[in-house]
């Protein structure tokens, strides 16, 4: 009891002059630990002192001596963790860098001791789980015996704690931190199924990171990252924090690169037929594709190995490449749209610009006309007459190169991925493999995947297939609309695709009610559209078996064009049969106003078809027919040059003469509102074409309908 007492007067003592004379307190306590060497409080005493004046190496040696003779103190651990939390930490302030030198100045052997110590402490999963990672990475040598068992220990965490999603702490610090460490230490010996576990559980985080959607952080995070966010593979650049984990913490960078690192060092260890590291995807692809010709049966007990090599390096190969192509043409899935960021999403549709083509007209019937098309203006064939039959293996995809500047690694991205997916489907081994990845990680939920995958099947031109494929698309549009733009065209790309696909099938009727259903979300462009240059097909049309495809900008004045031509060509074949149909063929008219002078053929030929009928009723001509040209012509039929065709172009004409006795004077009043009308429709060829033509879509709805049925 007197000891004790000394003891703390000693240690009163020594505070008293720590302030005025610092010197003068340590002397004191030196003093005290001669004559009570075993007690705590001196020495924690002395190592307090030395730790408020940082210093450093005096500091270290007293927190050496404490932890060995004193080990079962709460005042040791307590600073244990202090410093073992300044080591977790990245902050770079004067008192963390001074608790991380204080540390360092501690031998090694009592580091890892500590550390393992300090681990034993955690009751927390996570903080026992960082612990442990300071202790593999300060000593590569305890991976063999710490690092299998922590990360089994963070799967099991993340299975006991229910996770929704595989994007959380547990996983990510396995998949991040731990697996990169017992995979590349050569004494740390893993079986193959367990490296297959484990690569299937990397794959299925990073692919789960990566295409994440946009969050909250993201968006209050603005425009300011908009430069990085151009490109889905700077996806990392965009603030996200995963549920237990730091913000730093939470960012991989480059996350591809690190899943193929993984796959290649799973290769070297299973003894996988890899001739090098560090291959392109498109390298990777051929070589499994040549591991395909050799292999017939993946079952057999000496292939099985390469079947999981195939499967695997194709699986990976497909999904970043999946990956790159949407998110390439459907930015906002992955990205926050900002106010500085030009991209639109695009659409795979097929290519209708050969819809005026396939007219055969005899010009000396209309010379009268300034109007016509250049000598040297090429025929294109007409889609109504193609032959569209099994898969289409090789289609020419058009794409703008404004509108998509990395178009080349785009359209590489899509094949590459169709390629892959071909190729886990070639073989029933492969195909059941896969099968099972993608019900694993629950793929159907997948709406960038969803968007691919109907793509590919448009390309492979399987149009009933994909028009299931839509239905499951515009099905996950409705439950994910949060990653979309609200009220923008963008949610409707589902119905413009259906409608495509509807009318490469002949399904006319289908296709118009799709299409006008679109209309009603546009918004038609009130400026004069301006055409940009296309890309030129490298093969002719006229030698092309096929269909070309186009990725189109899937905005209002570029889908309002689209959807028109669609309606123009639903029409088209119904108004030039042997049956008359004035409706269909006034309908024709009216959507021949779109790109004029394109239509000009197309045009003529209706002109041609209502010469040889003698007559012609469409009471909507002067609500929607601006065009000067086609006034003009209208205007010529009544003339005794022009043939004196009967035209019904005005409201209630037809039941005026049907019901009237046709005297001069009648005769003469309708020729007179007629050529008033004329004059009044002259008047209104300023107006904005595509307000006009909107109009007759929204309006004529149940007419246009009704020609079809």
């Amino acid at each position: 009891m007197a000891a004790q007492i000394d003891c703390e007067f000693l240690v009163k003592k020594a505070r008293d002059l720590v302030t005025d004379d610092p010197w003068a307190a340590k002397a004191w306590l030196i003093t005290a630990r001669t004559l009570y060497p075993t007690d705590f409080g001196i020495q924690y005493e002395m190592y307090m002192i030395e730790r408020n004046a940082e210093r450093t190496a005096s500091a270290g040696r007293i927190l050496y001596d404490m932890f060995v003779n004193f080990p079962d103190q709460p005042m040791v651990w307590r600073e244990i963790s202090v410093i073992t939390a300044a080591l977790r930490n990245d902050a770079q302030d004067k008192q963390t860098q001074f608790l991380r030198g204080l540390f360092e100045t501690l031998p090694g052997r009592i580091q890892c001791e500590m550390l393992l110590k300090a681990t034993e402490q955690c009751f927390n999963t996570l903080e026992r789980a960082e612990m442990l990672l300071l202790l593999l990475r300060r000593f590569p040598e305890s991976v063999v015996q710490h690092g299998v068992s922590l990360g089994e220990t963070l799967l099991e965490a993340e299975n006991m704690d229910d996770q929704d999603s595989p994007v959380n702490c547990f996983r990510k610090l396995f998949v991040c931190d731990v697996l990169p460490l017992i995979i590349n230490n050569p004494e740390v010996r893993l079986p193959p199924n367990l490296l297959y576990q484990y690569l299937h559980k990397a794959a299925e985080f990073y692919i789960g990171y990566l295409t994440r959607s946009p969050s909250l952080e993201s968006q209050q995070q603005g425009s300011q990252d908009s430069a990085d966010l151009k490109s889905p593979t700077k996806r990392s650049t965009q603030k996200y924090i995963i549920e237990g984990l730091t913000e730093k913490l939470s960012v991989i960078i480059e996350p591809w690169d690190r899943l193929f690192e993984i796959l290649s060092i799973v290769a070297m260890r299973c003894e996988w037929q890899m001739d090098k590291a560090n291959r392109s995807c498109g390298e990777i692809l051929h070589r499994m594709k040549d591991l395909c010709r050799y292999i017939n049966n993946f079952d057999d007990e000496g292939h099985r190995k390469y079947k999981h090599q195939v499967v695997y390096s194709t699986l990976l190969v497909f999904f970043k490449n999946a990956f790159q192509y949407v998110g390439s043409i459907q930015p906002s899935l992955f990205q926050v749209p900002s106010p500085s960021s030009n991209q639109v999403p695009l659409i795979l549709l097929d290519d209708l610009s050969n819809i005026y083509g396939d007219v055969d007209i005899d010009r000396s019937k209309h010379i009268h006309k300034r109007r016509k098309l250049g000598d040297g203006r090429e025929k294109t064939l007409s889609s109504d007459d193609e032959e569209c039959s099994g898969k289409l293996r090789s289609r020419h995809i058009v794409v703008n190169k404004i509108e998509l500047p990395n178009s080349v690694d785009v359209l590489e991205s899509f094949k590459v991925a169709r390629e892959s997916w071909e190729l886990l489907h070639s073989q029933e081994a492969l195909e059941k493999e896969f099968t099972r990845t993608c019900i694993s990680w629950k793929t159907e939920t997948w709406l960038w995947l969803r968007i691919f995958i109907t793509d590919m099947i448009i390309y492979q031109g399987q149009y009933r297939k994909a028009i299931n494929s839509l239905h499951q698309l515009g099905a996950l549009q409705g439950t994910q609309q949060h990653v979309m733009s609200r009220g923008t065209l963008e949610q409707q790309r589902a119905l413009i695709q259906m409608a495509a696909c509807h009318f490469a099938l002949g399904e006319y009727r289908m296709t118009c009610d799709k299409v006008l259903d679109v209309m009603c979300s546009i918004i038609p462009c009130t400026q004069d559209v301006v055409k940009v240059p296309e890309e030129i097909p490298k093969v002719k049309p006229r030698f092309r078996k096929v269909s070309d495809l186009k990725l189109l900008p899937c905005t209002s004045k570029t889908m309002m064009p689209y959807c028109l031509q669609l309606i123009l060509a639903c029409f088209k074949l119904r108004a030039f049969t042997d049956i008359r149909d004035d409706l269909a063929l006034g309908h024709v008219v009216v959507l021949l106003q779109l790109d004029w002078p394109r239509g000009e053929n197309l045009f003529l030929k209706a002109v041609d078809k209502i010469c040889q009928q003698g007559s012609f009723q469409y009471e909507n001509f002067f609500n929607y027919v601006t065009n000067i040209d086609m006034l003009e012509e209208f205007a010529y039929l009544r003339t005794t040059e022009g043939g004196k065709i009967h035209l019904e172009l005005l409201p209630n004409q037809g039941i005026l003469i049907k019901h009237h006795t046709v005297t001069r004077g009648i005769t003469k009043g309708v020729k007179e509102d007629f050529r008033l009308a004329m004059e009044r429709q002259v008047s209104r060829c300023g107006e904005n074409l595509m307000v006009v033509l909107h109009r007759f879509c929204i309006s004529e709805k149940i007419i246009l309908l009704q020609t079809l049925m």
